[in-house]
């Protein structure tokens, strides 16, 4: 596929071209027969997995519990043997209902297993490795499927303009597109956000976002390996599959800043490095980012993420007001608090849905109500806040909205197979290279 012609975009030019507003949700409209044909409800969905790990798996059994007339038809991943533990895995509670449906020839193993599952679903998880959701989610709709992306959806500029070009096609299909920023339908975080809307506390003029852990897993290398299987095994520590987790993990806080405040920044600066994960074994990525991004209103907030073991653990939001501050986090914990220390709203939890359940349960209300959900836009902007934040901790300078919109740096190209060559090479040492600030070009430029 051509790259999208991006030259000379200016911020107004993207959100106007974008045709949506900051939150994303449900439009209603005629439906043709396409895509109301589940509408009644009496019909039977099928589905197809693509992207069998944890998360893919997980996301199939929310599909199962959320409607009754759902059938998973058709699974795909890179590796069978991912395959083989998701259908394991589903088996246990599913197979004897009828529910997963999958024979031995609908088990689809490689670069283009995607193309298969689709073909023959309704309505696809995208579930994969983030650099292929562009080109996946591009086939979805053009072959008319609902959607649930997973995030981020790219890990690219260019990634980042197919994937909202694909979701204007969506709006004009009347498809629904869920995509995985599940804090956008979490209770905690609605009831917040309803009161942050009505100015209940004034206006939000700064905030921190944070997800701070220890180290993730690492898949080591084996001997018969070559260098594609390898990087794709070990996905997460590879720009070009992962885009480094201020962009797969960290998402999800700078989308609740974006959502709060109502815009995306104009504006990142910042820092990070490999202090401790240093080895050929973690790839690319960094192991921390700290990010100021700014906002059209003057608004500052200050972005941490880390993965550092023996470190301080935190995943949380907070925001100042005029009138007073705010507190959320994906445990359902949503404090009010005027600056006098009265506490103005304090969200009860207990007894709230599940967050994951939850997007996929709208999801399918949507299909059967005739509504659509159009999150790829939303999905779309705030993974491009996440990749001006990661520029701007790999380079260095100032990155503003306007110029990076407009990167030609290209990470994920199109039609690779086994025998390909990945993106990126170790050196004769095994050592990958390593984005330097004040060296590294993020936009692609000779």
């Amino acid at each position: 596929m051509d790259k999208p012609k991006q030259h000379g975009l200016t911020r107004r030019q993207f959100f106007r071209n974008a045709g949506i507003a900051a939150g994303g949700g449900i439009l209603l409209s005629t439906l043709p027969v396409s895509a109301s044909a589940f509408a009644a409800g009496s019909e039977t969905l099928k589905i197809g997995v693509i992207g069998c790990g944890g998360r893919g798996t997980g996301a199939a059994n929310q599909v199962l519990q959320a409607d009754d007339g759902t059938k998973i038809v058709a699974l795909g991943d890179a590796f069978r043997d991912r395959l083989d533990e998701c259908y394991e895995n589903l088996s246990h509670r599913w197979l004897e209902t009828g529910r997963l449906d999958v024979s031995e020839d609908h088990k689809f193993v490689g670069f283009d297993a995607y193309k298969h599952v689709i073909d023959m679903s309704d309505v696809v998880i995208l579930a994969s490795a983030p650099g292929f959701h562009p080109k996946h989610f591009e086939y979805a709709i053009d072959n008319g499927k609902h959607v649930f992306m997973e995030k981020p959806v790219a890990t690219d500029v260019p990634g980042v303009h197919r994937v909202l070009e694909a979701g204007r096609r969506a709006k004009e299909k009347n498809l629904n597109v869920v995509v995985g920023l599940q804090r956008r339908y979490q209770n905690s975080y609605h009831e917040v956000y309803k009161r942050v809307q009505n100015k209940e506390l004034g206006n939000i003029i700064s905030g921190q976002v944070y997800w701070n852990m220890g180290n993730l897993w690492v898949r080591e290398r084996q001997p018969q390996q070559n260098e594609m299987q390898y990087q794709m095994r070990n996905w997460y520590y590879f720009n070009w599959l992962c885009g480094d987790h201020i962009l797969e993990q960290h998402i999800h806080n700078i989308d609740v800043a974006n959502w709060f405040i109502g815009e995306y920044p104009v504006s990142a600066q910042g820092m990070g490095g490999r202090e401790v994960r240093t080895g050929p074994q973690h790839g690319q990525i960094f192991d921390h980012h700290f990010v100021e991004f700014r906002y059209p209103d003057g608004q500052v907030i200050s972005s941490q993420c880390r993965q550092q073991p023996n470190t301080h653990s935190r995943v949380d939001e907070e925001f100042l007001c005029t009138d007073g501050h705010i507190y959320v986090d994906g445990a359902n914990q949503g404090i009010m608090t005027k600056w006098n220390g009265d506490i103005f709203y304090d969200h009860n939890g207990e007894g709230d849905p599940n967050p994951y359940q939850q997007e996929i349960d709208d999801l399918f209300k949507s299909i059967r109500s005739g509504g659509v959900i159009a999150d790829a836009e939303n999905g779309a902007k705030s993974t491009f806040a996440a990749l001006m934040g990661r520029m701007a901790t790999y380079s260095g300078p100032i990155i503003r909205w306007e110029e990076a919109m407009n990167s030609e740096k290209l990470l994920v190209p199109d039609d690779l197979d086994w025998d390909s060559t990945p993106p990126v090479l170790p050196d004769e040492f095994g050592n990958y290279p390593v984005p330097v600030p004040g060296e590294y070009d993020p936009f692609g430029k000779a």
